[in-house]
């Protein structure tokens, strides 16, 4: 059986749009492969992002609270966050624990990446593994975060998930890898 796949639409021009600090909009003009009538489209460019799965000794999760602005409430997330300039995302997901948590880990893992939105995100998330997290230090959240830590044991955290705890989209991804993982 032969598949249908669609074309790839090829790139004419981009112009570059506005800068909105964490991301930068885009635009492109694209051809359509059957019309051959050119779009345009916006692209957000974007650093990559990171998430942290931080499983303590005794196998619980380490979680953090904050406000989201978008939402505007308080969301349960896994730790992450952005990937600095220049910074490799592995270095990120170790900041972004310590950061967040005050934990840190020596055994840490790489699950994988997911592209958050392809439709208008030209970034990835990358998803890591910290086993055996200790707690380091106090957590030293930026200046823009208001950060509470909560450490949750299996049954807690498969409980949470049912029951719709988690609703940012890329911590519901996190969580799975979680899941399977217990």
């Amino acid at each position: 059986m032969t598949k249908n796949v669609p074309a790839h639409w090829k790139k004419i021009r981009s112009e570059a749009g506005p800068d909105f600090v964490i991301m930068k909009a885009r635009h492109d003009y694209l051809e359509h492969p059957r019309s051959h009538q050119v779009m345009k489209r916006v692209v957000f460019e974007s650093t990559d992002w990171v998430n942290v799965v931080a499983l303590t000794e005794d196998e619980q999760l380490v979680l953090v609270r904050q406000f989201r602005f978008g939402v505007e409430k308080v969301t349960l997330e896994v730790p992450g966050g952005m990937v600095d300039p220049g910074e490799d995302h592995f270095e990120a997901a170790r900041r972004e624990l310590l950061e967040e948590t005050g934990f840190a880990s020596e055994d840490w893992h790489y699950l994988g990446y997911v592209e958050p939105n392809p439709a208008i995100l030209d970034n990835h998330c990358h998803t890591w593994l910290a086993r055996k997290a200790f707690r380091q230090q106090e957590p030293n959240p930026e200046a823009g975060e208001d950060i509470t830590v909560e450490v949750l044991g299996k049954d807690a955290v498969k409980q949470a998930y049912r029951d719709g705890a988690f609703r940012h989209s890329l911590a519901v991804i996190a969580v799975l890898h979680v899941l399977e993982l217990w």
